[in-house]
């Protein structure tokens, strides 16, 4: 069994913004569960328990010393590591934490890790393992060095791919080559028809969809004005706007009637 918690569903601003009186950001505020923290997961498998990406402030509370197996980036933008600036200074064993190789990283966390174990050595295709768990990283388009990963275990297939707009042609042929994803969690900051630089509105999504033909998508890194949309509109079939603690689980593939 392969299960992944959206511990963070949100854009960089967040919800509720900072600022803002509509009638959803003040729901964020009353109720902290209709809300979107930064963008970030977990998967665990067999035992292990990987933090995708560290951009929650609290992680020093939610996981104490000796509960991670590590952590993977997807880049080193703030709002993906901004947790990580306190979690470094812990007592602690060693973290490994498996990134994108990008020298610049963020501010100083590279060159004054503490207790992060940082392995710059994630790149596109290079396949590797963790336990059981294949890993593969995927390139995306964004502003600087950033990875999605495609994991796979007893026969199932779940991407997370944030932040990016639209995918790089390596990145829409490698998982063409394989049987359609189980699961696709995938960047969508934006309404319909509004453009942005560095990710997906819901455009480019319906046509990752249709390249990509995936059983399930969930959708995540939500602007403010995309969570707007999304209370007053609905979604296609076989998509769903995620939300923050969401849990997907996905069994192993043994008759090929499991399901996730």
């Amino acid at each position: 069994m392969m299960s992944l918690t959206l511990l963070g569903t949100g854009a960089a601003g967040g919800m509720p913004l900072y600022g803002c009186d509509c009638r959803y950001c003040a729901q964020a505020h009353t109720e902290p569960e209709q809300g979107r923290e930064p963008c970030s997961a977990l998967l665990e498998w067999d035992g292990h328990r990987l933090l995708i990406d560290g951009g929650l402030m609290d992680l020093h509370r939610r996981f104490p010393p000796g509960s991670l197996s590590g952590i993977l980036l997807t880049h080193f933008h703030v709002d993906h590591v901004q947790g990580l600036f306190h979690l470094r200074w812990g007592r602690a064993a060693p973290i490994p934490v498996w990134c994108p190789d990008d020298p610049e990283g963020c501010a100083d966390l590279l060159r004054h890790p503490g207790c992060l174990e940082f392995h710059p050595t994630m790149a596109h295709g290079r396949e590797w393992q963790l336990g059981r768990l294949t890993i593969t990283p995927l390139d995306m388009h964004h502003s600087r060095p950033t990875l999605g990963y495609l994991f796979e275990l007893g026969g199932r297939r779940l991407a997370y791919l944030t932040d990016t707009l639209g995918l790089p042609a390596q990145s829409l042929s490698l998982l063409q080559s394989l049987p359609p994803l189980d699961v696709l969690v995938i960047d969508c900051s934006f309404s319909p028809g509004v453009g942005g630089r560095n990710h997906n509105s819901l455009n480019q999504v319906l046509e990752l969809q249709e390249a990509l033909n995936p059983e399930r998508i969930i959708l995540t890194h939500i602007g403010h004005d995309f969570h707007v949309w999304l209370r007053k509109n609905r979604l296609p079939e076989n998509m769903t706007a995620g939300w923050d603690n969401m849990q997907v689980t996905l069994f192993r593939d043994v008759s090929g009637t499991d399901g996730s």
